[in-house]
């Protein structure tokens, strides 16, 4: 019997075939980024007071600083022990009743009540228009920008579990076809939409369409090449969203309203309309769904391509043997103790991923730094990530680089949170390093999670633990901004935490560098008699 990966070895492993639709398919990794985290931009949260007209006119007619009208309308209050004019509230004062004339902003106000504002707010944002400016999320409307990103991260779980299975009944093809045509919908009308709560709802259905056609490519490209390149295609492959989180930066410091920023976003969707008609569907799925014919035509394009030949012997073929899953479930992940402590290490890793790695990101927008340029070296320091993962996971192991991994960002937080504002370079150096291993853990914890799990619940199980990721990502927004408002660097606190812990967890994972993908579960709970076995049979 032929399998197709004996097939693929004719047609070439990694031949030019390959490369032009790995090239095309990275692409997507681009905006994909722009979607994951441009909330930072669309909705940043820059400096806002108590708006009040009365006060505005005179500062005006009389020429006085901002700090002239801040005294006569907005007190002073304790902000993470710092003294800073207070956002949410004013003076209770009503200007229109009272003579205001240009000498009177040296009245001392401290003793007046406080109320909250009445007005309106006041931001220091000139000639940029954000989410928050414009809908005015702030103070006790703030959490509507927590609740845009938990949203979003609802589109990529709800995708997670439904493009999947569009994909293997429908093909790949029609899956990334179905995700740009709900993608370019999605992408304009959130651009266009002037309603908040429409938004949000767009802004859901938006991530689920554009995380459906990233992971169906994902997927797609992983059945294309040969086995010994499918590790490296897969991490070059995630790569290309450190380069998307590279260019977002560029495109919010030029593109000053958020709607336009999102029409941008949305563009290049438009050009991968056109890869329903240049990339071939998958020739492993349509073996898997007994296309013999059609699947072999695929194979002779690609052998062409890459300059091979296919020999004619191929008389009868197969798809890849695996147990059928008819029989497998859920609760096979948790049944018996290794797969039950792997699971939850697992679940947890992914979780610790999702919210650390968002949690970084999204802090970028609140520090007090310059918001572009922060982005862009912190979107800097993923791109080593890749290099040391290839670099050390065939020389040292996969456990110790993972572990060592969520250990460092654990230990970055830490510190980078007890580090004083001054020492800014030292304090922006450390929370990079963060970055880097937090990146490097979630750039390996998806092949980790399929070495770990037998092939009869491979699927289930990497897609089971991966959902806490898109899981974290809904909780992330609420404990990073909420815990920021307390102070702003518990957060870092609580990443650090996490990732000390899942550290200190994946220490108790076996090491899958050299050993045989496992095929039942038998071979996860009695790997000692499994090696013997396959000593025996060498």
């Amino acid at each position: 019997m032929t399998t197709f990966d004996d097939l693929l070895d004719e047609a070439g492993n990694f031949g030019h075939y390959q490369k032009r639709i790995f090239a095309m398919t990275c692409l997507m990794s681009l905006p994909f980024a722009s979607l994951y985290v441009g909330i930072v931009f669309q909705g940043y949260t820059p400096n806002h007071w108590c708006r009040d007209s009365t006060v505005m006119d005179m500062r005006q007619a009389c020429g006085w600083s901002l700090a002239d009208s801040h005294r006569l309308t907005v007190p002073m209050v304790n902000s993470s022990g710092v003294l800073q004019h207070s956002s949410c509230e004013q003076y209770d004062v009503d200007w229109n009743n009272t003579i205001l004339t240009c000498d009177t902003q040296e009245l001392n106000l401290s003793k007046v009540l406080v109320t909250k504002c009445k007005d309106g707010w006041e931001y220091q944002y000139a000639g940029r228009n954000s989410l928050v400016t414009e809908f005015n999320l702030v103070c006790s409307d703030a959490w509507l920008v927590d609740i845009n990103q938990s949203i979003l991260n609802v589109g990529l779980f709800v995708s997670s579990l439904v493009f999947g299975y569009l994909a293997d009944s429908f093909g790949r093809r029609i899956g990334i076809l179905l995700s740009n045509i709900l993608n370019v919908i999605a992408g304009f009308g959130l651009a266009l939409t002037p309603n908040y709560v429409a938004i949000l709802v767009i802004r859901g259905i938006f991530g689920f369409g554009v995380k459906g056609g990233w992971m169906t490519a994902y997927v797609m490209l992983t059945e294309i090449v040969g086995v010994k390149y499918r590790r490296t295609v897969g991490i070059l492959f995630q790569m290309f969203f450190s380069v998307g989180l590279l260019i977002l930066p560029l495109l919010a410091y030029f593109i000053t309203d958020w709607r336009w920023l999102q029409a941008a976003i949305t563009v290049p969707y438009i050009f991968f309309l056109s890869y329903y008609w240049f990339i071939p569907e998958s020739p492993r799925w349509l073996i898997s769904q007994k296309n013999y014919s059609k699947g072999l035509e695929t194979m002779d394009a690609m052998a062409k391509e890459n300059k091979k030949k296919i020999s004619r012997d191929f008389e009868t073929l197969t798809g890849d043997e695996e147990e059928s899953s008819s029989s497998v479930s859920v609760f096979d992940l948790f049944r018996t103790p290794n797969m039950r402590k792997y699971t939850f290490i697992l679940m947890f890793c992914w979780w610790t991923s999702s919210v650390v790695y968002q949690g970084l990101v999204l802090r970028v927008g609140i520090s007090q730094g310059n918001i572009y340029i922060d982005f862009l070296l912190a979107g800097l320091v993923e791109f080593p990530a890749a290099f040391l993962i290839l670099f050390t996971i065939e020389r040292i192991g996969r456990r110790l680089p993972f572990a060592a991994a969520n250990i460092i960002a654990g230990v970055s937080c830490f510190v980078t949170a007890f580090i004083p504002d001054e020492m800014f370079w030292f304090k922006t150096v450390t929370a990079c390093l963060g970055r880097l291993g937090i990146t490097m853990a979630f750039e390996m914890v998806m092949f980790i999670n399929s070495e770990l799990f037998p092939t009869c619940v491979r699927n289930v199980g990497v897609s089971v633990c991966s959902s806490l990721c898109d899981i974290g990502g809904i909780v992330c927004p609420f404990l990073l901004y909420r815990l920021a408002a307390i102070w702003i660097e518990l957060p870092l606190i609580i990443f650090g935490v996490f990732a000390f812990i899942a550290g200190g967890l994946i220490l108790l994972l076996p090491e899958t560098k050299g050993v045989p993908l496992p095929d039942t579960i038998n071979d996860v709970e009695f790997p000692k008699r499994r090696r013997v076995l396959v000593e025996e049979t060498k």
